[in-house]
């Protein structure tokens, strides 16, 4: 009971600051949350029109359940992109796990869902230099104009045909991998969900 009492004496500062710093943080959180989601869409719809440039406007057109990596259901946002009222393309969010921690993607189809418009990268911390290579031209248009069907990662390779198979980049084939895996996870459900409704 002393020892207790000695430590609540000692530490009532800490303890006191713990509280008022978390509960500034939490303060914090909650004013800048509106804006976050704001900069969040814009960066989405940023992406979305370089992706599919012919389209003028992107509507939601469903929201789908599909089962992440993990197995576990997780709703998706499909949009279709219009141009004139005529579809031109569906564009969506893939969510997983790289590197260093989750990778969020804009990924972009054509409208009867065969052919890939390409990719963009929303949120990623991988490795400066390494793994965050995957924003890069030599990676990103390897996906542009290819069949969207179940991609595969290749170590090797010319990444100028566009084709099912991916030329991982040096030194960052973890990421390259997730990628793969996470467009692969995301785009097939996706392609089944919407194919079995139309």
């Amino acid at each position: 009971m002393v020892k207790i009492k000695y430590f609540l004496a000692q530490s009532w500062l800490l303890i006191t600051a713990s509280f008022f710093f978390g509960l500034l943080l939490a303060i914090t959180n909650a004013a800048w949350q509106p804006r976050i989601k704001a900069n969040e869409e814009k960066k989405f719809s940023d992406s979305a029109s370089v992706l599919i440039p012919q389209a003028d406007k992107f509507t939601l057109d469903k929201k789908v359940t599909i089962k992440s990596s993990k197995g576990k259901p997780v709703e998706t946002e499909v949009y279709k992109a219009l141009n004139e009222d005529k579809t031109v393309g569906y564009v969506f969010k893939a969510v997983g796990a790289g590197f260093a921690d989750k990778i969020i993607l804009v990924v972009a189809v054509d409208e009867k869902l065969e052919e890939m418009a390409g990719f963009s990268v929303l949120f990623s911390n991988e490795t400066p230099g390494f793994g965050d290579k995957i924003k890069d031209a030599y990676y990103n248009d390897q996906f542009k104009g290819i069949p969207a069907d179940k991609l595969e990662l290749v170590k090797t390779g010319d990444p100028k045909i566009m084709d099912d198979k991916i030329v991982a980049i040096t030194g960052a084939t973890v990421s390259s991998t997730a990628v793969v895996n996470i467009i692969n996870n995301t785009l097939l459900q996706i392609k089944e969900k919407m194919n079995g409704e139309k």
